[in-house]
């Protein structure tokens, strides 16, 4: 373009001035072979620069069409990333609600397991009871029920008979029948839970925390704690709850998942860093429970590292 500019200008002044010069006063015997062959040139001249204005014009209008087709086109890409965009943010909500669908269900199947626990651990308490019974039974005089104590023989006069003996517990007895029985208790808080009675069920589980502090039920009642107030959409709670299990019981069998699903409950809370610094935690520290495997997923459908990116040496 620059090119052919400034080669029509070269060729419009060497017109110009060829135009000057044919036009100028000449005497009569200049009129010869050599101005006439001017003349011509000048028309050539003339001729080619229109000749050049017209293939600058065909090929202005030429550009100037390209130039609407590239804008077209561009403006088409940018509907269809933008379209795309959309797609891909409605595939992330949906992947996360997914997300914390499969998470629910896994939770209630681990509940159910505990629960399965609870009761095989009833059952082998009743099993050992009735051995011990047993057993009791196999060492009485002569084999068989031990026979009950004859009772006083009575007299004429009622007034002389003694006055039945009344025993009196000892205080130890008294303080274990006022406690609860640990494993029927979180059986029971289990059940209530899974029937969503979260409020009996968590009164239970703060029994087993009241009369077995140091007991590894008491971690599992805490955990349960805290999902009842993440079910109850109670996320601080929720996470003031599962805190408790990560600081009181450290080596619970349920330490894992009470980081996960407070991890879950600071994202709820639009606590973002916090919920991902959580998550990144867990995986640290839990890297092959299926706990780490659910905090991948949930950091990948984020599109979060689950490394964070640390700055280099200046």
């Amino acid at each position: 373009m620059l090119k052919a500019h400034l080669l029509r200008n070269r060729l419009l002044a060497a017109a110009v001035f060829a135009v000057v010069l044919a036009s100028a006063p000449r005497p009569a015997y200049a009129a010869s072979k050599e101005i006439i062959e001017l003349q011509t040139q000048v028309q050539q001249l003339l001729d080619m620069m229109q000749r050049l204005q017209s293939t600058m014009d065909t090929k202005f209008g030429v550009m100037q069409h390209l130039v609407e087709q590239t804008a077209d086109n561009t403006n088409q890409m940018s509907v269809a990333v933008n379209t795309l965009q959309q797609k891909i943010n409605a595939q992330t909500e949906a992947g996360g609600g997914k997300l914390d669908t499969v998470s629910g269900q896994v939770q209630s199947l681990n509940d159910s397991v505990d629960e399965l626990k609870s009761r095989i651990a009833k059952l082998d308490k009743s099993v050992e009871d009735l051995k011990a019974q047993l057993q009791n039974l196999q060492s009485a005089p002569g084999g068989g029920m031990p026979m009950a104590p004859a009772s006083a023989p009575m007299t004429a006069n009622p007034s002389q008979q003694s006055a039945p003996e009344t025993l009196t517990p000892a205080p130890a007895a008294q303080e274990s029948n006022q406690a609860p029985p640990l494993a029927e208790t979180f059986q029971a808080g289990l059940r209530d839970y899974n029937a969503a009675r979260y409020d009996v069920a968590a009164g239970e589980f703060q029994d087993v925390l009241h009369f077995y502090p140091m007991d590894e039920m008491a971690g599992q009642a805490q955990f349960y704690l805290g999902e009842i107030a993440y079910r109850q959409l109670n996320y601080a709670e929720a996470v003031k709850a599962f805190n408790a299990v990560l600081e009181a019981f450290p080596g619970s069998p349920k330490a894992p998942a009470a980081q996960l699903r407070k991890g879950f409950a600071l994202l709820q809370m639009n606590r973002k860093d916090a919920g991902i610094n959580e998550l990144r935690q867990l995986i640290k520290r839990h890297p092959q429970t299926p706990e780490a495997a659910q905090a991948r997923t949930k950091l990948n459908g984020m599109g979060v590292r689950i490394n964070p990116v640390t700055p280099g040496p200046r």
